[in-house]
Protein backbone atom coordinates (compact mmCIF):
# COMPACT_ATOMS: atom_id res chain seq x y z
CA UNK A 1 0.00 0.00 0.00
CA UNK A 2 1.43 3.32 -1.01
CA UNK A 3 1.54 5.87 2.06
CA UNK A 4 0.15 9.43 1.37
CA UNK A 5 2.54 12.63 2.57
CA UNK A 6 1.06 15.49 3.92
CA UNK A 7 1.97 18.73 4.88
CA UNK A 8 0.64 19.74 8.49
CA UNK A 9 -0.21 22.95 8.86
CA UNK A 10 -0.82 24.31 12.58
CA UNK A 11 -3.99 26.69 12.62
CA UNK A 12 -3.75 29.70 14.72
CA UNK A 13 -1.41 32.50 13.72
CA UNK A 14 -0.72 30.14 10.31
CA UNK A 15 -3.82 29.63 8.64
CA UNK A 16 -5.68 32.63 10.64
CA UNK A 17 -4.31 34.85 12.61
CA UNK A 18 -3.05 35.13 16.26
CA UNK A 19 -6.02 36.97 18.34
CA UNK A 20 -5.43 34.79 21.57
CA UNK A 21 -7.82 32.51 21.68
CA UNK A 22 -10.65 32.11 19.43
CA UNK A 23 -13.61 31.34 21.68
CA UNK A 24 -16.17 33.54 19.20
CA UNK A 25 -16.62 32.54 15.88
CA UNK A 26 -16.31 36.47 14.96
CA UNK A 27 -12.44 36.32 15.92
CA UNK A 28 -10.97 33.90 13.00
CA UNK A 29 -9.77 35.70 10.31
CA UNK A 30 -7.57 33.70 7.44
CA UNK A 31 -4.90 34.92 6.73
CA UNK A 32 -5.06 35.85 2.98
CA UNK A 33 -1.83 33.89 1.61
CA UNK A 34 -3.80 30.87 3.21
CA UNK A 35 -6.29 30.60 0.60
CA UNK A 36 -3.76 29.83 -2.29
CA UNK A 37 -1.53 27.84 -0.32
CA UNK A 38 -4.09 25.38 0.47
CA UNK A 39 -5.11 25.05 -2.91
CA UNK A 40 -1.54 24.47 -4.14
CA UNK A 41 -1.10 21.79 -1.79
CA UNK A 42 -4.83 20.22 -2.24
CA UNK A 43 -3.74 20.26 -6.51
CA UNK A 44 0.03 19.10 -5.08
CA UNK A 45 -1.49 15.40 -4.17
CA UNK A 46 0.13 16.28 -0.50
CA UNK A 47 -2.46 15.96 2.22
CA UNK A 48 -3.44 19.55 4.07
CA UNK A 49 -3.91 18.34 7.74
CA UNK A 50 -4.53 20.94 10.58
CA UNK A 51 -2.94 20.06 14.23
CA UNK A 52 -3.47 22.24 16.54
CA UNK A 53 -3.10 22.71 20.38
CA UNK A 54 -6.65 24.15 21.61
CA UNK A 55 -5.85 24.45 25.62
CA UNK A 56 -8.70 26.84 25.63
CA UNK A 57 -10.99 23.97 26.31
CA UNK A 58 -8.74 23.07 29.70
CA UNK A 59 -9.16 26.20 30.75
CA UNK A 60 -12.88 26.29 30.08
CA UNK A 61 -12.67 28.88 27.85
CA UNK A 62 -14.70 26.77 25.36
CA UNK A 63 -15.84 23.34 24.65
CA UNK A 64 -14.45 20.71 22.03
CA UNK A 65 -17.89 21.27 19.90
CA UNK A 66 -17.02 24.67 19.68
CA UNK A 67 -13.21 23.80 18.17
CA UNK A 68 -15.03 21.44 15.62
CA UNK A 69 -17.78 24.36 14.99
CA UNK A 70 -14.81 26.36 14.34
CA UNK A 71 -12.88 24.50 12.34
CA UNK A 72 -15.77 23.62 10.51
CA UNK A 73 -17.02 27.51 10.09
CA UNK A 74 -12.77 27.79 8.54
CA UNK A 75 -13.07 24.70 6.13
CA UNK A 76 -16.36 26.49 4.62
CA UNK A 77 -14.65 29.66 4.07
CA UNK A 78 -11.62 27.54 2.52
CA UNK A 79 -13.75 25.78 0.09
CA UNK A 80 -15.66 29.24 -1.06
CA UNK A 81 -12.18 29.76 -2.47
CA UNK A 82 -11.50 26.09 -3.98
CA UNK A 83 -9.14 25.00 -0.75
CA UNK A 84 -9.90 22.34 1.83
CA UNK A 85 -8.37 20.83 4.85
CA UNK A 86 -8.48 17.09 4.95
CA UNK A 87 -8.30 16.70 8.53
CA UNK A 88 -8.58 18.53 11.70
CA UNK A 89 -6.74 17.14 14.88
CA UNK A 90 -6.57 18.64 17.95
CA UNK A 91 -5.40 18.42 21.53
CA UNK A 92 -7.56 19.49 24.49
CA UNK A 93 -5.68 19.25 27.30
CA UNK A 94 -3.02 21.70 29.21
CA UNK A 95 -0.64 20.44 31.69
CA UNK A 96 -0.67 22.61 34.22
CA UNK A 97 -3.88 24.38 34.34
CA UNK A 98 -7.92 24.01 34.07
CA UNK A 99 -10.39 21.42 35.00
CA UNK A 100 -9.80 17.34 34.41
CA UNK A 101 -10.22 15.31 32.21
CA UNK A 102 -8.12 18.17 30.37
CA UNK A 103 -5.83 19.17 32.51
CA UNK A 104 -2.70 16.42 32.40
CA UNK A 105 0.19 15.99 30.66
CA UNK A 106 -0.52 14.27 27.24
CA UNK A 107 1.23 12.82 23.94
CA UNK A 108 -0.94 15.11 21.79
CA UNK A 109 -0.10 18.36 22.73
CA UNK A 110 2.83 19.67 20.59
CA UNK A 111 5.59 19.32 21.29
CA UNK A 112 4.75 15.95 21.79
CA UNK A 113 4.10 14.48 18.43
CA UNK A 114 1.33 12.55 19.51
CA UNK A 115 -1.66 13.94 16.65
CA UNK A 116 0.81 13.45 13.90
CA UNK A 117 1.39 9.87 14.75
CA UNK A 118 -2.82 9.66 14.71
CA UNK A 119 -3.31 11.37 11.48
CA UNK A 120 -0.24 9.17 10.19
CA UNK A 121 -2.39 6.05 11.78
CA UNK A 122 -5.76 7.43 10.55
CA UNK A 123 -4.46 8.46 6.73
CA UNK A 124 -1.59 5.64 5.69
CA UNK A 125 0.85 9.30 6.24
CA UNK A 126 4.55 8.90 5.37
CA UNK A 127 5.69 11.03 8.12
CA UNK A 128 9.52 10.70 6.95
CA UNK A 129 8.11 12.30 3.53
CA UNK A 130 6.05 14.74 5.18
CA UNK A 131 6.49 18.66 6.13
CA UNK A 132 4.94 20.75 8.94
CA UNK A 133 4.02 24.79 8.71
CA UNK A 134 3.78 26.63 11.79
CA UNK A 135 4.34 29.92 13.57
CA UNK A 136 6.32 28.65 16.63
CA UNK A 137 9.33 26.77 17.94
CA UNK A 138 7.19 23.86 19.26
CA UNK A 139 5.34 23.41 15.97
CA UNK A 140 9.00 22.77 14.84
CA UNK A 141 10.14 20.63 17.46
CA UNK A 142 6.80 18.64 17.46
CA UNK A 143 7.68 18.18 13.60
CA UNK A 144 11.22 17.19 14.43
CA UNK A 145 10.13 14.16 16.95
CA UNK A 146 7.44 12.95 14.30
CA UNK A 147 10.29 12.79 11.64
CA UNK A 148 9.00 15.57 9.82
CA UNK A 149 10.81 18.52 8.08
CA UNK A 150 9.54 21.69 9.18
CA UNK A 151 9.19 25.38 7.83
CA UNK A 152 8.57 28.47 10.34
CA UNK A 153 6.36 31.07 9.05
CA UNK A 154 6.63 34.56 10.25
CA UNK A 155 2.84 35.00 10.55
CA UNK A 156 1.51 34.70 14.40
CA UNK A 157 4.00 34.39 17.20
CA UNK A 158 6.61 33.47 14.34
CA UNK A 159 6.95 37.40 13.84
CA UNK A 160 9.07 37.18 17.25
CA UNK A 161 11.04 34.87 15.98
CA UNK A 162 14.62 35.85 14.42
CA UNK A 163 15.42 33.10 12.09
CA UNK A 164 12.40 32.13 10.05
CA UNK A 165 12.17 30.45 6.96
CA UNK A 166 8.97 32.05 5.16
CA UNK A 167 7.23 34.96 5.32
CA UNK A 168 3.92 33.29 5.63
CA UNK A 169 1.85 29.70 4.57
CA UNK A 170 2.16 30.72 0.89
CA UNK A 171 5.36 30.84 0.83
CA UNK A 172 6.60 28.33 2.95
CA UNK A 173 3.91 26.11 0.81
CA UNK A 174 5.85 27.30 -1.98
CA UNK A 175 9.10 26.32 -0.32
CA UNK A 176 8.49 22.96 0.07
CA UNK A 177 6.55 22.21 -3.42
CA UNK A 178 10.01 23.25 -5.09
CA UNK A 179 12.17 21.19 -2.26
CA UNK A 180 9.69 17.45 -1.78
CA UNK A 181 12.87 15.79 -3.09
Amino acid sequence: MQKNRAIFLDRDGTINEEVGYIERLEKLVIIPAAFEAIRLINLSGFKAIVITNQAGIAKGLFNESFVKQTNDHLQQFLKQKGAVIDAFYFCPHHPTEGIPPYRRVCDCRKPAPGLFHQAARDMAIDLAGSFMIGDRYRDMEAAHRAGIKGVLVKTGYGADVLENIAENILKAVHWILENRT
